[in-house]
């Protein structure tokens, strides 16, 4: 079987940021990194389901929301996918993102749809660990650079 593209990527230099992984046609997939893979520093399911919620909840009441495809945590647990349509690159998306990690790391509450009648696990959330990821990735959105916004070779 031919090797799928996200699993080209050497996981070995990878570091936290925000990738373009892929483009399909006028879909683009970016890779949002939150941890550096390999590195023994995951999220636990708790926390990225929360995550997954406020984040799903800020962009899709944004002004991109029309071309939000998905948003949902990558099953090595070190970050995320969110499918735009469009070609931003990762430069253009940059604010998104940091305005989707900043509402996270601010939201007090019940976190949205987590409710039997909204969700299949609702009870599985850990809202102050994804305050707490949220501000840990907002912070490293502040100050990124170009070589956080591109696959490294």
């Amino acid at each position: 079987l031919r090797k799928i593209a996200s699993f080209t990527i050497n996981h070995d230099t990878l570091t936290p940021g925000i990738y373009v992984s892929r483009i399909d046609g006028d879909v683009t997939t970016y890779d949002l990194r939150t941890r550096t893979p390999n590195a023994g520093d995951y999220m636990d399911n708790r926390t990225m389901h929360s995550v997954e919620h406020m984040f799903a909840t800020y962009i899709r009441n944004s002004a991109v929301s029309d071309n939000v495809i998905y948003f949902g945590p990558m099953g090595c647990r070190t970050g995320f996918y969110l499918l735009l349509a469009g070609d931003l690159s990762s430069r253009d998306v940059l604010p998104l993102v940091q305005r989707c990690f900043r509402f996270v790391r601010d939201f007090r509450g019940e976190v949205p749809g987590a409710s039997a009648k909204d969700c299949g696990n609702y009870l599985d959330m850990n809202l102050p660990m994804a305050n707490y990821w949220g501000a840990r990735y907002a912070a490293l959105l502040e100050n990124i650079d170009d070589t956080h916004l591109v696959y490294p070779q």
